[in-house]
């Protein structure tokens, strides 16, 4: 997503060399990069880095948790990029190398004999979707679905993680394992942004009336964002379409941040944070299909009190 994150002088001067500010950004990624590690040395992304860097650079921030508010970030995503350049990527230990441009980066399901690439994509067991695959997930953002991985998020909840790439359209033998175990549940973590808000709606109708699987958001949503306190970008305002496929559990101040082109990222999550809650969700049990609140039901389905109280 292009966003406009703001504000902080150059990290370079014309003559290529570290401004002051770029070296002072180095003690702060070096901080945010042990806080975004903890805890256990978990791996973290390069967009996590950059959000963990901000929270180093607003401590304050912290004593005003409880007024829910969404901030604008206080380093101009630019400046950063160019003081972590000038640090060395290969320096900040636990930081995992970008995605190729283009791709998901992990784990697309294979038709045919099930193989992968040769490079740790797909799986070489032929027969893995013979079984019923009682949860799923899927990440709109590819780096995120690798930090997922690469902290063994797959494994201790006994759940595959796709990226929206790697996903859509869904292969005809990932449905019938979905389909197979009775009950399965697609989660789809995104951001709140409204392509992030209509991929729950995206993957429901790529699934057709398979019986018996649900898709359900993680979020984020604009209240989890405020909640959080997490930093927002601003981005070209959506045109008439916005509404088009959003969720109907969406409150109408959230639907009016959406519309003056406010976002915020999954990255924005501590990563300690993303991994407890994406745990907690896809290994707990799934919620009753009738209720006599239809409403609460509505916005379940759109992540409601899902991040908050993780």
């Amino acid at each position: 997503m292009t966003s406009q994150l703001h504000h902080s002088p150059g990290a370079t001067r014309p003559d290529g060399r570290p401004s002051p500010g770029a070296r002072l950004l180095g003690p702060a990624i070096a901080r945010a990069a042990a806080r975004a590690a903890a805890p256990g040395g978990l791996r973290f992304t390069e967009r996590q880095l950059y959000y963990a860097t901000c929270r180093v650079l607003s401590p304050g921030s912290a004593l005003l948790r409880r007024l829910p508010r969404t901030p604008a970030p206080p380093l101009r995503l630019t400046a950063f990029t160019r003081a972590l350049d000038a640090r060395g990527r290969h320096t900040v230990e636990g930081l995992l190398p970008p995605v190729p441009p283009g791709t998901g980066g992990v784990y697309p399901v294979h038709d045919g004999d099930g193989k992968g690439d040769g490079d740790g994509h797909g799986t070489s067991e032929p027969d893995v979707y013979a079984y019923g695959l009682p949860r799923l997930l899927v990440c709109q953002d590819p780096s995120i679905a690798r930090m997922l991985l690469a902290n063994h998020v797959h494994l201790e909840a006994a759940c595959p993680v796709l990226t929206a790439v790697d996903a859509l359209p869904l292969a005809p033998r990932l449905t019938a394992a979905l389909e197979r175990a009775g009950g399965a549940t697609v989660h789809v973590l995104h951001d709140a942004s409204p392509s992030g808000l209509v991929l729950p709606a995206r993957i429901r109708a790529a699934l057709g009336p398979v019986p018996g699987v649900r898709v359900s958001s993680m979020g984020l949503v604009p209240r989890h964002v405020a909640a959080l306190r997490l930093p927002s970008g601003r981005g070209p305002v959506p045109g008439p379409v916005l509404g088009t496929g959003l969720p109907p559990g969406l409150l109408p101040a959230e639907a009016r941040w959406l519309a003056r082109g406010r976002f915020a990222e999954v990255a924005a999550v501590p990563p300690a944070r993303l991994v407890r809650t994406v745990l907690r969700v896809t290994r707990g049990s799934r919620p009753p299909r009738a209720s006599l609140r239809s409403d609460l039901r509505g916005l379940r389905d759109t992540g409601f009190l899902t991040w908050p109280s993780a």
